[in-house]
């Protein structure tokens, strides 16, 4: 193999038949050694290759009688240099601009970024297998952002939830919206055409409990089953005209252009940690950076965004 083959988190997840989540995890263990290319993190053909040959001897030791000599594979806790990985899982731009404070003014850790949905992200978590998520989960029910999904899948961890932000949500729809669609009832209307998210992310939640609460059935909708994977792209879909309304973020309608935006919802961005020994530096680092009047500028900077409750904690466990 080659040594100037490297290999993206994406191709590997696909090579090893993985999730990408589950490659990060190994990144994360220092398991398979990464470097950064801009925003994207690569794994050397060697190193990947080094990493399934250690895998295959484990899983031979472990079905052969034990040897004269033990055999022990102990998967490093930190990658090269002493650093620690740290995997934070969502898409707003904010996250990165996050990313770079933390490279700056946390010594020893490696942020990582997991393009990775909401619901799924809390998963990931309690699976072990992301460090900071950002979430924005509506529950119809309440009206509530977030804790109560926090609190139905971290059940038993001690966790800390605080304010990343705040931003509109709503419809994306074609400019001049000539349609006229105005509030989630109209989603009812016959022969509208949809672009959906995919499972797990925010705004796939909360266009399903606005159906939910509105007694419109999925079946109902044109288009419910076509899926993109993030803001952009679902505006984008609506842009060009191969469909009528999507649900989204402000922000992604005035980076598209050619679309309009109906504000519905104020939504709330929060992230969550796990409390541990082991993370409560990096945690005490990630509140200042929250809380610094450097961070706040540089999102000050974005339009769009509400910062009146940034870095407030919202339930500590």
């Amino acid at each position: 193999m080659s040594s100037d083959i490297s290999y993206t988190t994406e191709e590997i997840a696909k090579l090893l038949k993985i999730s990408k989540l589950t490659v990060y995890d190994l990144i994360k263990k220092g398991e398979l050694p990464s470097y950064r290319v801009g925003k994207q993190m690569r794994v050397d053909a060697a190193d990947l290759e080094a990493y399934k040959q250690r895998a295959k001897g484990l899983q031979a030791a472990e079905h052969r009688p034990a040897p004269a000599e033990p055999v022990s594979f102990q998967p490093a806790a930190v990658g090269a240099g002493g650093t620690r990985s740290v995997v934070i899982t969502g898409q707003d731009i904010s996250l990165d601009i996050l990313v770079k404070h933390m490279e700056k003014q946390t010594p020893g850790i490696r942020p990582l970024r997991a393009y990775v949905g909401s619901l799924d992200s809390l998963i990931a978590m309690y699976r072990g297998e992301s460090d900071i998520v950002s979430t924005h989960l509506l529950d119809g029910d309440t009206g509530e952002y977030n804790l109560p999904y926090i609190k139905r899948i971290l059940v038993g961890f001690p966790y800390l939830v605080v304010n990343l932000l705040s931003r509109k949500a709503g419809l994306y729809v074609q400019k001049g919206n000539p349609l006229g669609l105005k509030d989630w009832a109209d989603l009812s209307r016959t022969g509208l055409r949809l672009v959906n998210r995919e499972k797990g992310s925010g705004a796939r939640v909360l266009l399903d409990e606005q159906l939910r609460l509105h007694g419109i059935r999925r079946d109902q909708l044109q288009g419910y089953g076509e899926e993109q994977t993030n803001h952009i792209a679902v505006a984008g879909t609506v842009a060009a005209g191969e469909a009528d309304v999507g649900v989204g973020i402000e922000k992604a309608a005035a980076i598209v252009g050619g679309v309009d935006f109906i504000p519905l919802i104020e939504e709330r961005y929060d992230l969550v940690v796990l409390k541990s020994a082991e993370n409560m530096p990096w945690i005490e680092s990630l509140m200042g950076i929250l809380r610094s009047e450097e961070f706040r500028r540089e999102l000050q900077s974005i339009a769009g965004y509400d910062l009146s409750r940034t870095g407030e904690i919202l339930l500590e466990t």
